[in-house]
């Protein structure tokens, strides 16, 4: 089966053709970065409209890389949910005028199943039951994929999610959107110990808020000559230092999080899935702190929002649930990891 994949939760415009729910055969992604960097986060109008501009032509450009086009495709997937209210709705209005216009089988398809199956598209050999760390802008959850079509959160956070919490930081340190890679970039040479912050440990939860909150504390209680107007650090050498620190007490947070899930559930292979799972950090120190385990951290553009991954996740919720009803709403606050 070749599915034609279509998201367009947030800010990117993707499109994909998968056959089988494993085999790219493409995949174009039309990032918005540019669009938003100015106002240091996603305008949710301004995403809509940049939608409803690149996603003909994104798709068409995906159909351009599969030999016979719309007649080589046999059915449809598209995000539901959650994300944007905007966006997601240009989306789904897409996906299924083409599906009634072209009698295909269509799909909804959650995000952050697209998120969890990324890993599964990614790795060849993994297969459920396994625990995965879904880690974005505005998601960080460790759930347990038992088998395909089912799936269950073992830990949400109370908060803020990672990225939104890495975006907050690069803004406190002056560094420009998005913030997960220049923080990332900054910690590099940064010293972790040289700005004491909490290791925020709970129980069944994440909490991002305290950490984010102690690095503002931080900047506040530098000297008056450290900072400048804005009240951002004046010297490379302190911006990554907080950097380094506020990296390290996330990671090492999301690793514990990580590490009860899979006490609890006894898995054998965890997977790190979501826009944050690009960063080396965390992947290492997963890499390290399950180093008997299968351990499956998808590629860059694997782990960034794309329509791949929408197509894996729905090629399997096709063959466990079967195609929609036509006329199907989006769920901006969709919670399905499956």
């Amino acid at each position: 089966m070749n599915l034609l994949a279509i998201e367009t939760s947030c800010d990117e415009t993707a499109a994909a053709v998968v056959r089988d729910g494993r085999e790219i055969l493409s995949s174009h992604v039309s990032s918005q970065i540019a669009l938003h960097a100015p106002h240091g986060g996603v305008v949710p109008e301004l995403a809509a409209r940049a939608h409803l501009e690149m996603l003909a032509p994104v798709v068409d450009a995906a159909l351009a890389g599969v030999e016979g086009g719309w007649e080589a495709v046999d059915a449809i997937a598209v995000t539901r949910g959650p994300g944007l209210a905007g966006c997601l709705v240009v989306g789904a209005a897409y996906a299924q005028a083409a599906a009634r216009a072209r009698c295909l089988p269509i799909t909804g398809v959650s995000h952050l199943a697209g998120h969890v199956y990324s890993a599964w598209l990614a790795d060849a050999e993994l297969e459920p039951p396994f625990v995965a760390l879904v880690v974005s802008g505005g998601h960080t959850d460790t759930i347990e994929l038992s088998r395909h079509g089912e799936a269950r959160r073992l830990a949400s956070t109370r908060d803020d999610a990672v990225g939104e919490a890495f975006d907050k930081v690069a803004r406190m340190l002056g560094l420009p959107y998005p913030g997960g890679p220049v923080v990332e970039r900054a910690a590099l040479t940064g010293n972790p110990r040289a700005f004491p912050l909490p290791r925020t440990r709970l129980e069944g939860a994440f909490s991002f808020s305290g950490l984010k909150t102690a690095v503002r504390y931080a900047i506040r209680d530098l000297p008056a000559e450290e900072l400048d107007d804005h009240g951002i650090p004046r010297r490379a050498e302190v911006r990554d230092a907080l950097a380094a620190a506020f990296q390290e007490a996330a990671v090492t947070q999301l690793v514990d999080g990580l590490e009860a899930a899979v006490e609890e559930t006894g898995a054998t292979s965890v997977a790190v899935v979501g826009g944050v799972a690009a960063n080396r950090a965390l992947a290492e120190r997963v890499a390290r702190r399950f180093a008997g385990l299968r351990v499956s951290v998808p590629p860059l553009r694997l782990c960034t929002d794309n329509a791949a991954m929408i197509g894996a996740a729905g090629w399997h919720r096709l063959a466990v649930h079967g195609p929609d009803t036509d006329g199907f709403d989006v769920d901006p606050s969709l919670a399905e990891f499956a």
